[in-house]
């Protein structure tokens, strides 16, 4: 068994010693937990579990804390994929939902499984989703100010399970003060994607990842006999042309783990049972 998680970039780590330490607590409390829960659920359901935990911490740009766009509002965007059925599901620009990465696991029961907007909010809500806020002050107190952010905080999971599937989940608060409408790569293949060879997930800048298709070519790559790492190496090289900013966190089938980015620095943590790991 094997998971890894990560909480997108934040540019405050590197100068912030005191927001720095309190995401380096989180990120190892919500993977040890999440490796507790994987021993006893599937990938899918923990990567589920894992990204739930994530939005539900305000340290992190995704459910709870997300940035508000360019009028006003909290647009949000999940998705998950299970390695062995091939399915991938999303929803895109959600609103007024606590954990929009449990909207896209319930539409993993549907011919329609990525939804948008308001079909995604009316579908979350006929769900049994209520109503949810994820405005905090700090995030208000920036978007009165137009303190625009770096625009790079997604969080993500993969786990391999004690019956070697992988999935995948990745859920993002947007980049703040975008164009209403603007999607970003975190449910789509370019952000998220899993096969029975590999699974990864990505934060960074949505339009540079979606350019480069990351996520999709790693797998691609690992799945036609690369290692993970010159998976790794060979997509993020592609990235260099345009100076693309990415993140990216990944475990093949092998139970090999492997993160990468393009700008320092993404905030991980991994963890196996044995040894445990976080960003530094």
């Amino acid at each position: 068994m094997k998971l890894i998680i990560h909480g997108g970039f934040f540019s405050e780590s590197s100068t912030n010693h005191e927001t720095k330490v309190a995401k380096q607590n989180a990120l190892e409390r919500i993977v040890k937990d999440s490796y507790d829960f994987l021993k006893t659920h599937s990938a899918l359901e923990t990567v589920v579990y894992a990204v739930s935990l994530l939005e539900d911490d305000e340290l992190f740009n995704a459910g709870i804390g997300s940035q508000i766009q360019s009028d006003g509002k909290i647009r949000m965007s999940a998705a998950v994929m299970d390695g062995e059925t091939q399915k991938m599901s999303g929803v895109i620009n959600i609103e007024e939902v606590k954990n929009p990465v449990q909207v896209a696991q319930v539409l993993m029961n549907y011919d329609d499984r990525v939804l948008g907007g308001s079909g995604a909010t009316n579908f979350a809500r006929e769900n049994g989703f209520e109503a949810f806020s994820a405005e905090i002050p700090q995030r208000l107190a920036e978007y009165e100010a137009k303190l625009k952010s770096l625009g790079t905080g997604t969080v993500g999971c993969v786990a391999l399970d004690t019956n070697g599937k992988i999935a995948v989940a990745t859920s993002t608060g947007g980049k703040g003060f975008e164009i209403p409408g603007r999607i970003s790569d975190s449910a789509t293949v370019a952000g998220n994607y899993a096969n029975t060879f590999c699974g990864v997930s990505l934060t960074g800048v949505g339009e540079d990842i979606v350019s480069n298709a990351t996520a999709a070519k790693i797998v691609t790559r690992v799945t036609d006999g690369f290692t993970l790492q010159d998976a790794f190496a060979k997509t993020f090289n592609e990235l260099k042309p345009y100076d693309g900013f990415a993140g990216a966190i990944a475990i093949d089938n092998k139970g090999n783990m492997f993160h990468q980015d393009s700008h320092p620095s993404m905030v991980f943590a991994s963890f196996d049972g044995d040894n445990f790991e976080v960003f530094d």
